[in-house]
């Protein structure tokens, strides 16, 4: 039987495909992460909702301090009347002045609802940046998963090229009588298969570059930039203990709860702040020719200062029924912030078990690869020596490309874990960002 010719080298069929995509765009138009992380900071609408709603704290916090100030109002009025008795008909206008002052001096309710809506604005200072920083994991996730699901396509239509130009030579070698009809089956078969995979995963670039698409708020059909080929991947030198203790004092969301519960707080003293007196103080001036019942009198000026006394007696016991429910919002409150305190401590050591796993997969993977690769070529020789048939050949191949999967899977979820590390420890910044793009080149 004459020898089926070399099958064409997995990476090389890979570097193909890369290198006449690349070739087909310039380089200007590929996209980083950098790039897509400042278009989504100005059309994330988590993004823009967080920043709305701190907006709407301070001035909640502002109107709240308002009512510590003093209140100050004029009035004023015009009537013209008519008085009629058994003698006399009177027509006459009549006018009054009148400005008055109020300023508190003790208001316990005024004082805890001020404490309240000023925990509740510092809340959503830090909701909003957890919103930011939520929305770069989120990109940063969706950019590998696209570079993922690429390199599925890449690697299923390689696959595909390959497992073709072998059945056309089996095809030919079978017309000679040279190779047997279960080669010629088995080869068929695969090629269907590939050609649904390769279906499968064009569906699946296209609906992973919808998720990118829509945190920018266009649609993003432009190249991305991958990682290079020898990426300089080190784990922090800091050990676990220390991301656990820092995401526990820097996490924003963590540090939005406690706002929360502080607002809560606040909010439950200014219930139980009803059951205590209110004093003011209140000053009037008032120029007026308007007597009882509309009579006109000579013009005269009044001048009144008042200490004004309010002591709650009884409110039909609403106001002991808001202490009881404000009490359980607290408790609800608190309990929340336990959850997420332990949720960040779990969150924060996976995120660093991952990562240290992480550095260690991408070697074992591109020992896998290199191993791979040797078995690839040594099949390809065996099968020229008739000890192989074809199906062991792209046996092969399949495992050298899902070797190669691996490897890139590898180093998305390294990249991914390193910097989730950074979310939940609430220093996840731009500098974090670039750092992670510089690894990200024109293939």
């Amino acid at each position: 039987m004459k020898p089926l010719a070399i099958i064409s080298l997995a990476s090389l069929a890979l570097s193909c495909v890369v290198q006449a995509s690349t070739a087909a765009t310039p380089a200007e138009n590929y996209l980083d992460l950098w790039q897509l992380q400042q278009e989504a900071r100005q059309a994330d609408p988590r993004i823009l909702m967080a920043y709305a709603r701190t907006q709407g704290g301070a001035g909640r916090k502002r109107e709240a301090y308002g009512q510590f100030l003093p209140q100050l109002n004029a009035s004023t009025s015009h009537n013209r009347s008519l008085r009629e008795d058994g003698l006399n008909r009177i027509e006459y206008n009549g006018k009054r002045y009148a400005m008055s002052l109020s300023q508190v001096i003790y208001a316990p309710q005024v004082w805890r609802s001020y404490q309240k809506f000023s925990a509740l604005a510092e809340q959503t200072e830090f909701e909003y940046e957890d919103a930011q920083i939520q929305a770069s994991i989120d990109l940063v996730e969706r950019y590998f998963s696209v570079l993922a699901a690429e390199d599925e396509l890449s690697l299923a239509q390689s696959e595909l090229q390959s497992t073709e130009r072998n059945q056309q030579r089996v095809n030919a070698l079978f017309q000679r009588k040279m190779a047997m009809i279960t080669d010629v089956l088995e080869l068929a078969a695969r090629v269907d298969t590939l050609k649904a995979d390769v279906i499968e995963a064009s569906n699946r670039v296209a609906i992973s570059r919808e998720t990118i698409s829509e945190l920018v708020g266009r649609e993003v059909q432009e190249p991305l930039k991958r990682i290079s080929v020898a990426p300089a991947f080190i784990l922090p030198v800091q050990p676990q203990e220390y991301w656990v203790t820092t995401a526990l004092a820097s996490n924003p969301a963590l540090q939005a709860r406690e706002q929360g519960v502080r607002a809560a707080d606040s909010a439950l003293g200014e219930a139980r702040a009803a059951h205590l007196p209110k004093l003011g103080l209140s000053l009037t001036a008032q120029r007026s020719d308007i007597g009882y019942e509309g009579n006109l009198t000579p013009r005269a000026d009044h001048y009144v200062a008042s200490l004004d006394l309010q002591v709650p007696l009884y409110s039909g016991g609403s106001t002991s029924a808001r202490v009881v429910a404000l009490q359980g919002d607290k408790s609800a409150a608190e309990q929340e912030l336990e959850a997420l305190r332990r949720q960040i401590i779990r969150e924060t050591r996976t995120a660093y078990v991952s990562m240290a796993a992480g550095l260690s997969r991408i070697k074992a993977t591109r020992q896998a690869l290199e191993s791979a690769e040797k078995s690839r070529i040594a099949t390809e020789k065996a099968l020229a020596f008739g000890v192989k048939n074809a199906v062991d050949v792209l046996d092969s191949i399949k495992e050298e490309f899902r070797a190669r999967r691996d490897l890139y899977q590898a180093q998305y979820k390294f990249i991914t874990s390193l910097l989730v590390l950074h979310r939940w420890s609430g220093r996840l910044g731009d500098a974090d960002i670039r750092r992670a793009n510089d690894w990200l080149v024109i293939p």
